[in-house]
């Protein structure tokens, strides 16, 4: 893979100023990384900015939404993406976790400083704020409707709110150790969650009552995912009869990703076991990108794409750097990944499924 190419978190914002600058970094695996900045000659009748970039750097196109910035020494380049928009007075810390409704009207995010909100997508308008967890939000996300949100926090509790008067309508209790990630089943009628205590457990929203636990690990399970299965995999077939509670489960794929360095996909309905991967360091993070094909990120950087069908050997292990990969979502026909950083920021780029490097954003 090449070596991965890293900007200014708010170059598009330095570089609109006559003699503003920005760094630049390029990070060869096994090589001392090499340095440089971009620096703006001008601003141009169309408002794009003229841009020069030190030695051993090239600029090679830039507009109003992106640069592309290459390194002819390591035969590297990357895209980067200018933001949208910008909304900084949502949060006074970081963001742990973000989530955009299925209209696109609504956002969703939680905070390091303990904050959990809801705002309008288009201009940052803070429209609520959901108070109830005792400690950290570690996870939220909109149901499919849009109207409901479904939160876990370090109180070891989940909860769904109303998007619409701020109302928390149902609690969830029964994990030992916070909750750290969450999966809606089809519509919402059922819910996924995984915590610190080693445990994934099925939710039945309308009753707030935990139908099983699904798995029983050991070690914490930092996050999990939903999909439906290929037809070709066999996803066992149940020891019980599935209460009439359950909502959605039959022919679902759970994937699991845990401290202890393994990845584990079990029928959602069945409980059964489908495969179990032991990757290079704890997994983070993990995705569905269709009915056997799946993503997973760990501590030391690495993706995995693993085919359900022939999980034991990766169609392919995608190294970017030995930052934290932090989540992953699947997109068109590839998928965006975020990763951390080690200056205390994060990346966040975009993949195309069979390439490891078409377009990167910081």
């Amino acid at each position: 893979m090449a070596a991965p190419l890293r900007i200014q978190s708010d170059w598009a914002q330095a570089l609109r100023k006559d003699e503003g600058e920005a760094w630049l970094s390029c990070h060869p695996p096994g090589k001392p990384t090499l340095y440089g900045n971009l620096t703006c000659q001008g601003i141009g009748q169309d408002g794009i900015p003229e841009v020069t970039a030190s030695e051993g750097f090239i600029v090679n196109e830039i507009n109003k939404k992106s640069i592309h910035i290459s390194c002819p020494k390591e035969n590297a380049s990357s895209k980067f993406l200018a933001p949208c928009t910008t909304f900084p007075r949502i949060h006074a810390k970081s963001v742990t976790c973000l989530d955009i409704s299925s209209g696109g009207g609504l956002g969703v995010s939680s905070s390091s400083d303990g904050s959990m909100k809801i705002w309008q997508a288009s201009n940052g308008e803070l429209r609520r704020v959901l108070e109830g967890h005792v400690f950290d939000v570690n996870c939220c996300r909109f149901f499919p409707s849009g109207l409901v949100v479904l939160s876990g926090g370090m109180d070891a509790q989940l909860k769904i709110w109303s998007a619409e008067d701020a109302s928390c309508v149902v609690t969830f209790k029964g994990h030992k150790g916070g909750v750290l990630d969450t999966a809606i089943v089809d519509r919402g009628r059922n819910v996924v969650s995984s915590s610190r205590d080693g445990t994934a457990r099925l939710w039945d929203c309308g009753r707030s009552a935990c139908l099983g636990v699904i798995a029983d690990c050991g070690s914490s399970i930092n996050g999990v995912a939903v999909g439906a299965a290929d037809n070709s995999i066999n996803l066992g077939s149940p020891e019980q009869m599935p209460s009439e509670r359950e909502v959605g489960t039959e022919s679902k794929m759970l994937l699991l990703a845990r401290e202890d360095k393994k990845l584990q996909c079990l029928g959602l309905q069945s409980r059964q076991p489908v495969f179990l991967f032991i990757g290079s360091d704890a997994f983070n993070c993990c995705t569905f990108l269709s009915g056997f094909l799946l993503l997973a990120g760990t501590q030391d950087g690495n993706i995995y794409q693993l085919d359900v069908r022939n999980p034991r050997t990766p169609v392919q292990v995608m190294h970017r750097s030995g930052a934290p990969v932090l989540s992953l979502l699947s997109f068109r026909d590839g998928f965006i990944a975020s990763q951390g950083s080690h200056v205390g920021k994060a990346d966040l780029y975009l993949l195309s499924r069979w390439s490891c490097a078409t377009l990167s954003a910081l």
